[in-house]
């Protein structure tokens, strides 16, 4: 372990950004669940193994999004692991039972993800295996949002003014994995059902996805999370747009490794990302939207 990978490692460095030479495509790419820096801090406090607290990332979701930065976009990666703190969560999404004392500041007690043990402090992995030995002391929540997810938005969001800035408008894609499943798609394009993203840029989104062999799903089962509710403004011309991929394209789910498939999925997304950032700018300048509640990733 290196002092980077303690506590106070990953609060002095709680995001890496990667840059392109020139940022020649109005786009920022970002991967909140891929990080995997584990704080033996934490792992103390928790009867999990470290496989079982890795169930909960988006593993690698970094590295097959990685080629962005060579087609002129910037990338951001939470390098703290969701299972310590979800980026992809509202702040006020906590759960006072698993504090031991009274928290400080507001409190959504109505959030269905904080009642399934997912809040922006989760109670559980992904598995459902309960992450803590104990009740955690009220700081535990204040010291993780005040030195990991708001630095993390803070940065998210100078990213996007710096792009919009330079290019008029701005489109935040938010990079994730899913769980395979029968059931699940290739990919699910995840727009808050027409509130975080222009409909134009999201059909383009999907017509490169299936130009490229890909099943498509718009919105189910996941329509995006905190990041695209905070970060879309698409009547400002900001828009955020969710993509989740299915984990049995690239993923072996059980160790928790890339799979045999993983560098052949990541040549094809590599064609993804160049024709995705190749879009008309006309279609990210203006449009309404409205307000739907907070989806679930």
């Amino acid at each position: 372990m290196t002092a980077s990978d303690d506590l106070a490692g990953l609060y002095a460095a709680p995001f890496r950004i990667s840059w392109p030479e020139d940022q020649t495509a109005p786009f920022v790419f970002a991967s909140p669940h891929s990080g995997r820096v584990y704080p033996p801090e934490f792992a103390a406090q928790s009867p999990l193994g470290a496989l079982s607290l890795r169930r909960s990332e988006d593993a690698f979701v970094d590295g097959l999004f990685s080629t962005a930065v060579g087609f002129g976009a910037p990338l951001i990666v939470a390098r703290f692991p969701r299972a310590y703190c979800d980026a992809n969560r509202s702040p006020a999404e906590l759960d006072s039972a698993m504090f031991e004392g009274r928290l400080a500041g507001a409190i959504d007690t109505t959030s269905p993800r904080v009642n399934a043990g997912l809040g922006v402090i989760p109670r559980i992995v992904r598995d459902g295996a309960e992450i803590y030995r104990a009740k955690l002391a009220p700081r535990e929540a204040e010291e993780r949002l005040a030195k990991l997810h708001r630095p993390y938005h803070a940065a998210l969001a100078r990213l996007i003014e710096m792009t919009v800035a330079r290019h008029g408008a701005a489109v935040l894609i938010d990079c994730h994995s899913m769980p395979s499943a029968a059931v699940v798609p290739d990919v699910v394009l995840g727009d808050r059902y027409g509130m975080s993203a222009s409909p134009a840029l999201v059909r383009h989104a999907q017509r490169v996805f299936e130009s490229l062999g890909f099943s498509v799903a718009r919105n189910a089962p996941y329509a995006g999370g905190y990041t695209t509710h905070v970060h879309g403004r698409p009547a400002r011309g900001v828009h955020a747009l969710q993509i989740e991929i299915n984990r049995s394209l690239y993923l072996d789910e059980e160790r928790i490794e890339p799979g045999p498939r993983y560098e052949s999925l990541r040549a094809r997304l590599d064609e993804a990302i160049r024709a995705l950032v190749d879009v008309n700018p006309a279609i990210l300048r203006g449009g309404g939207a409205r307000e739907v509640p907070l989806a679930a990733e």
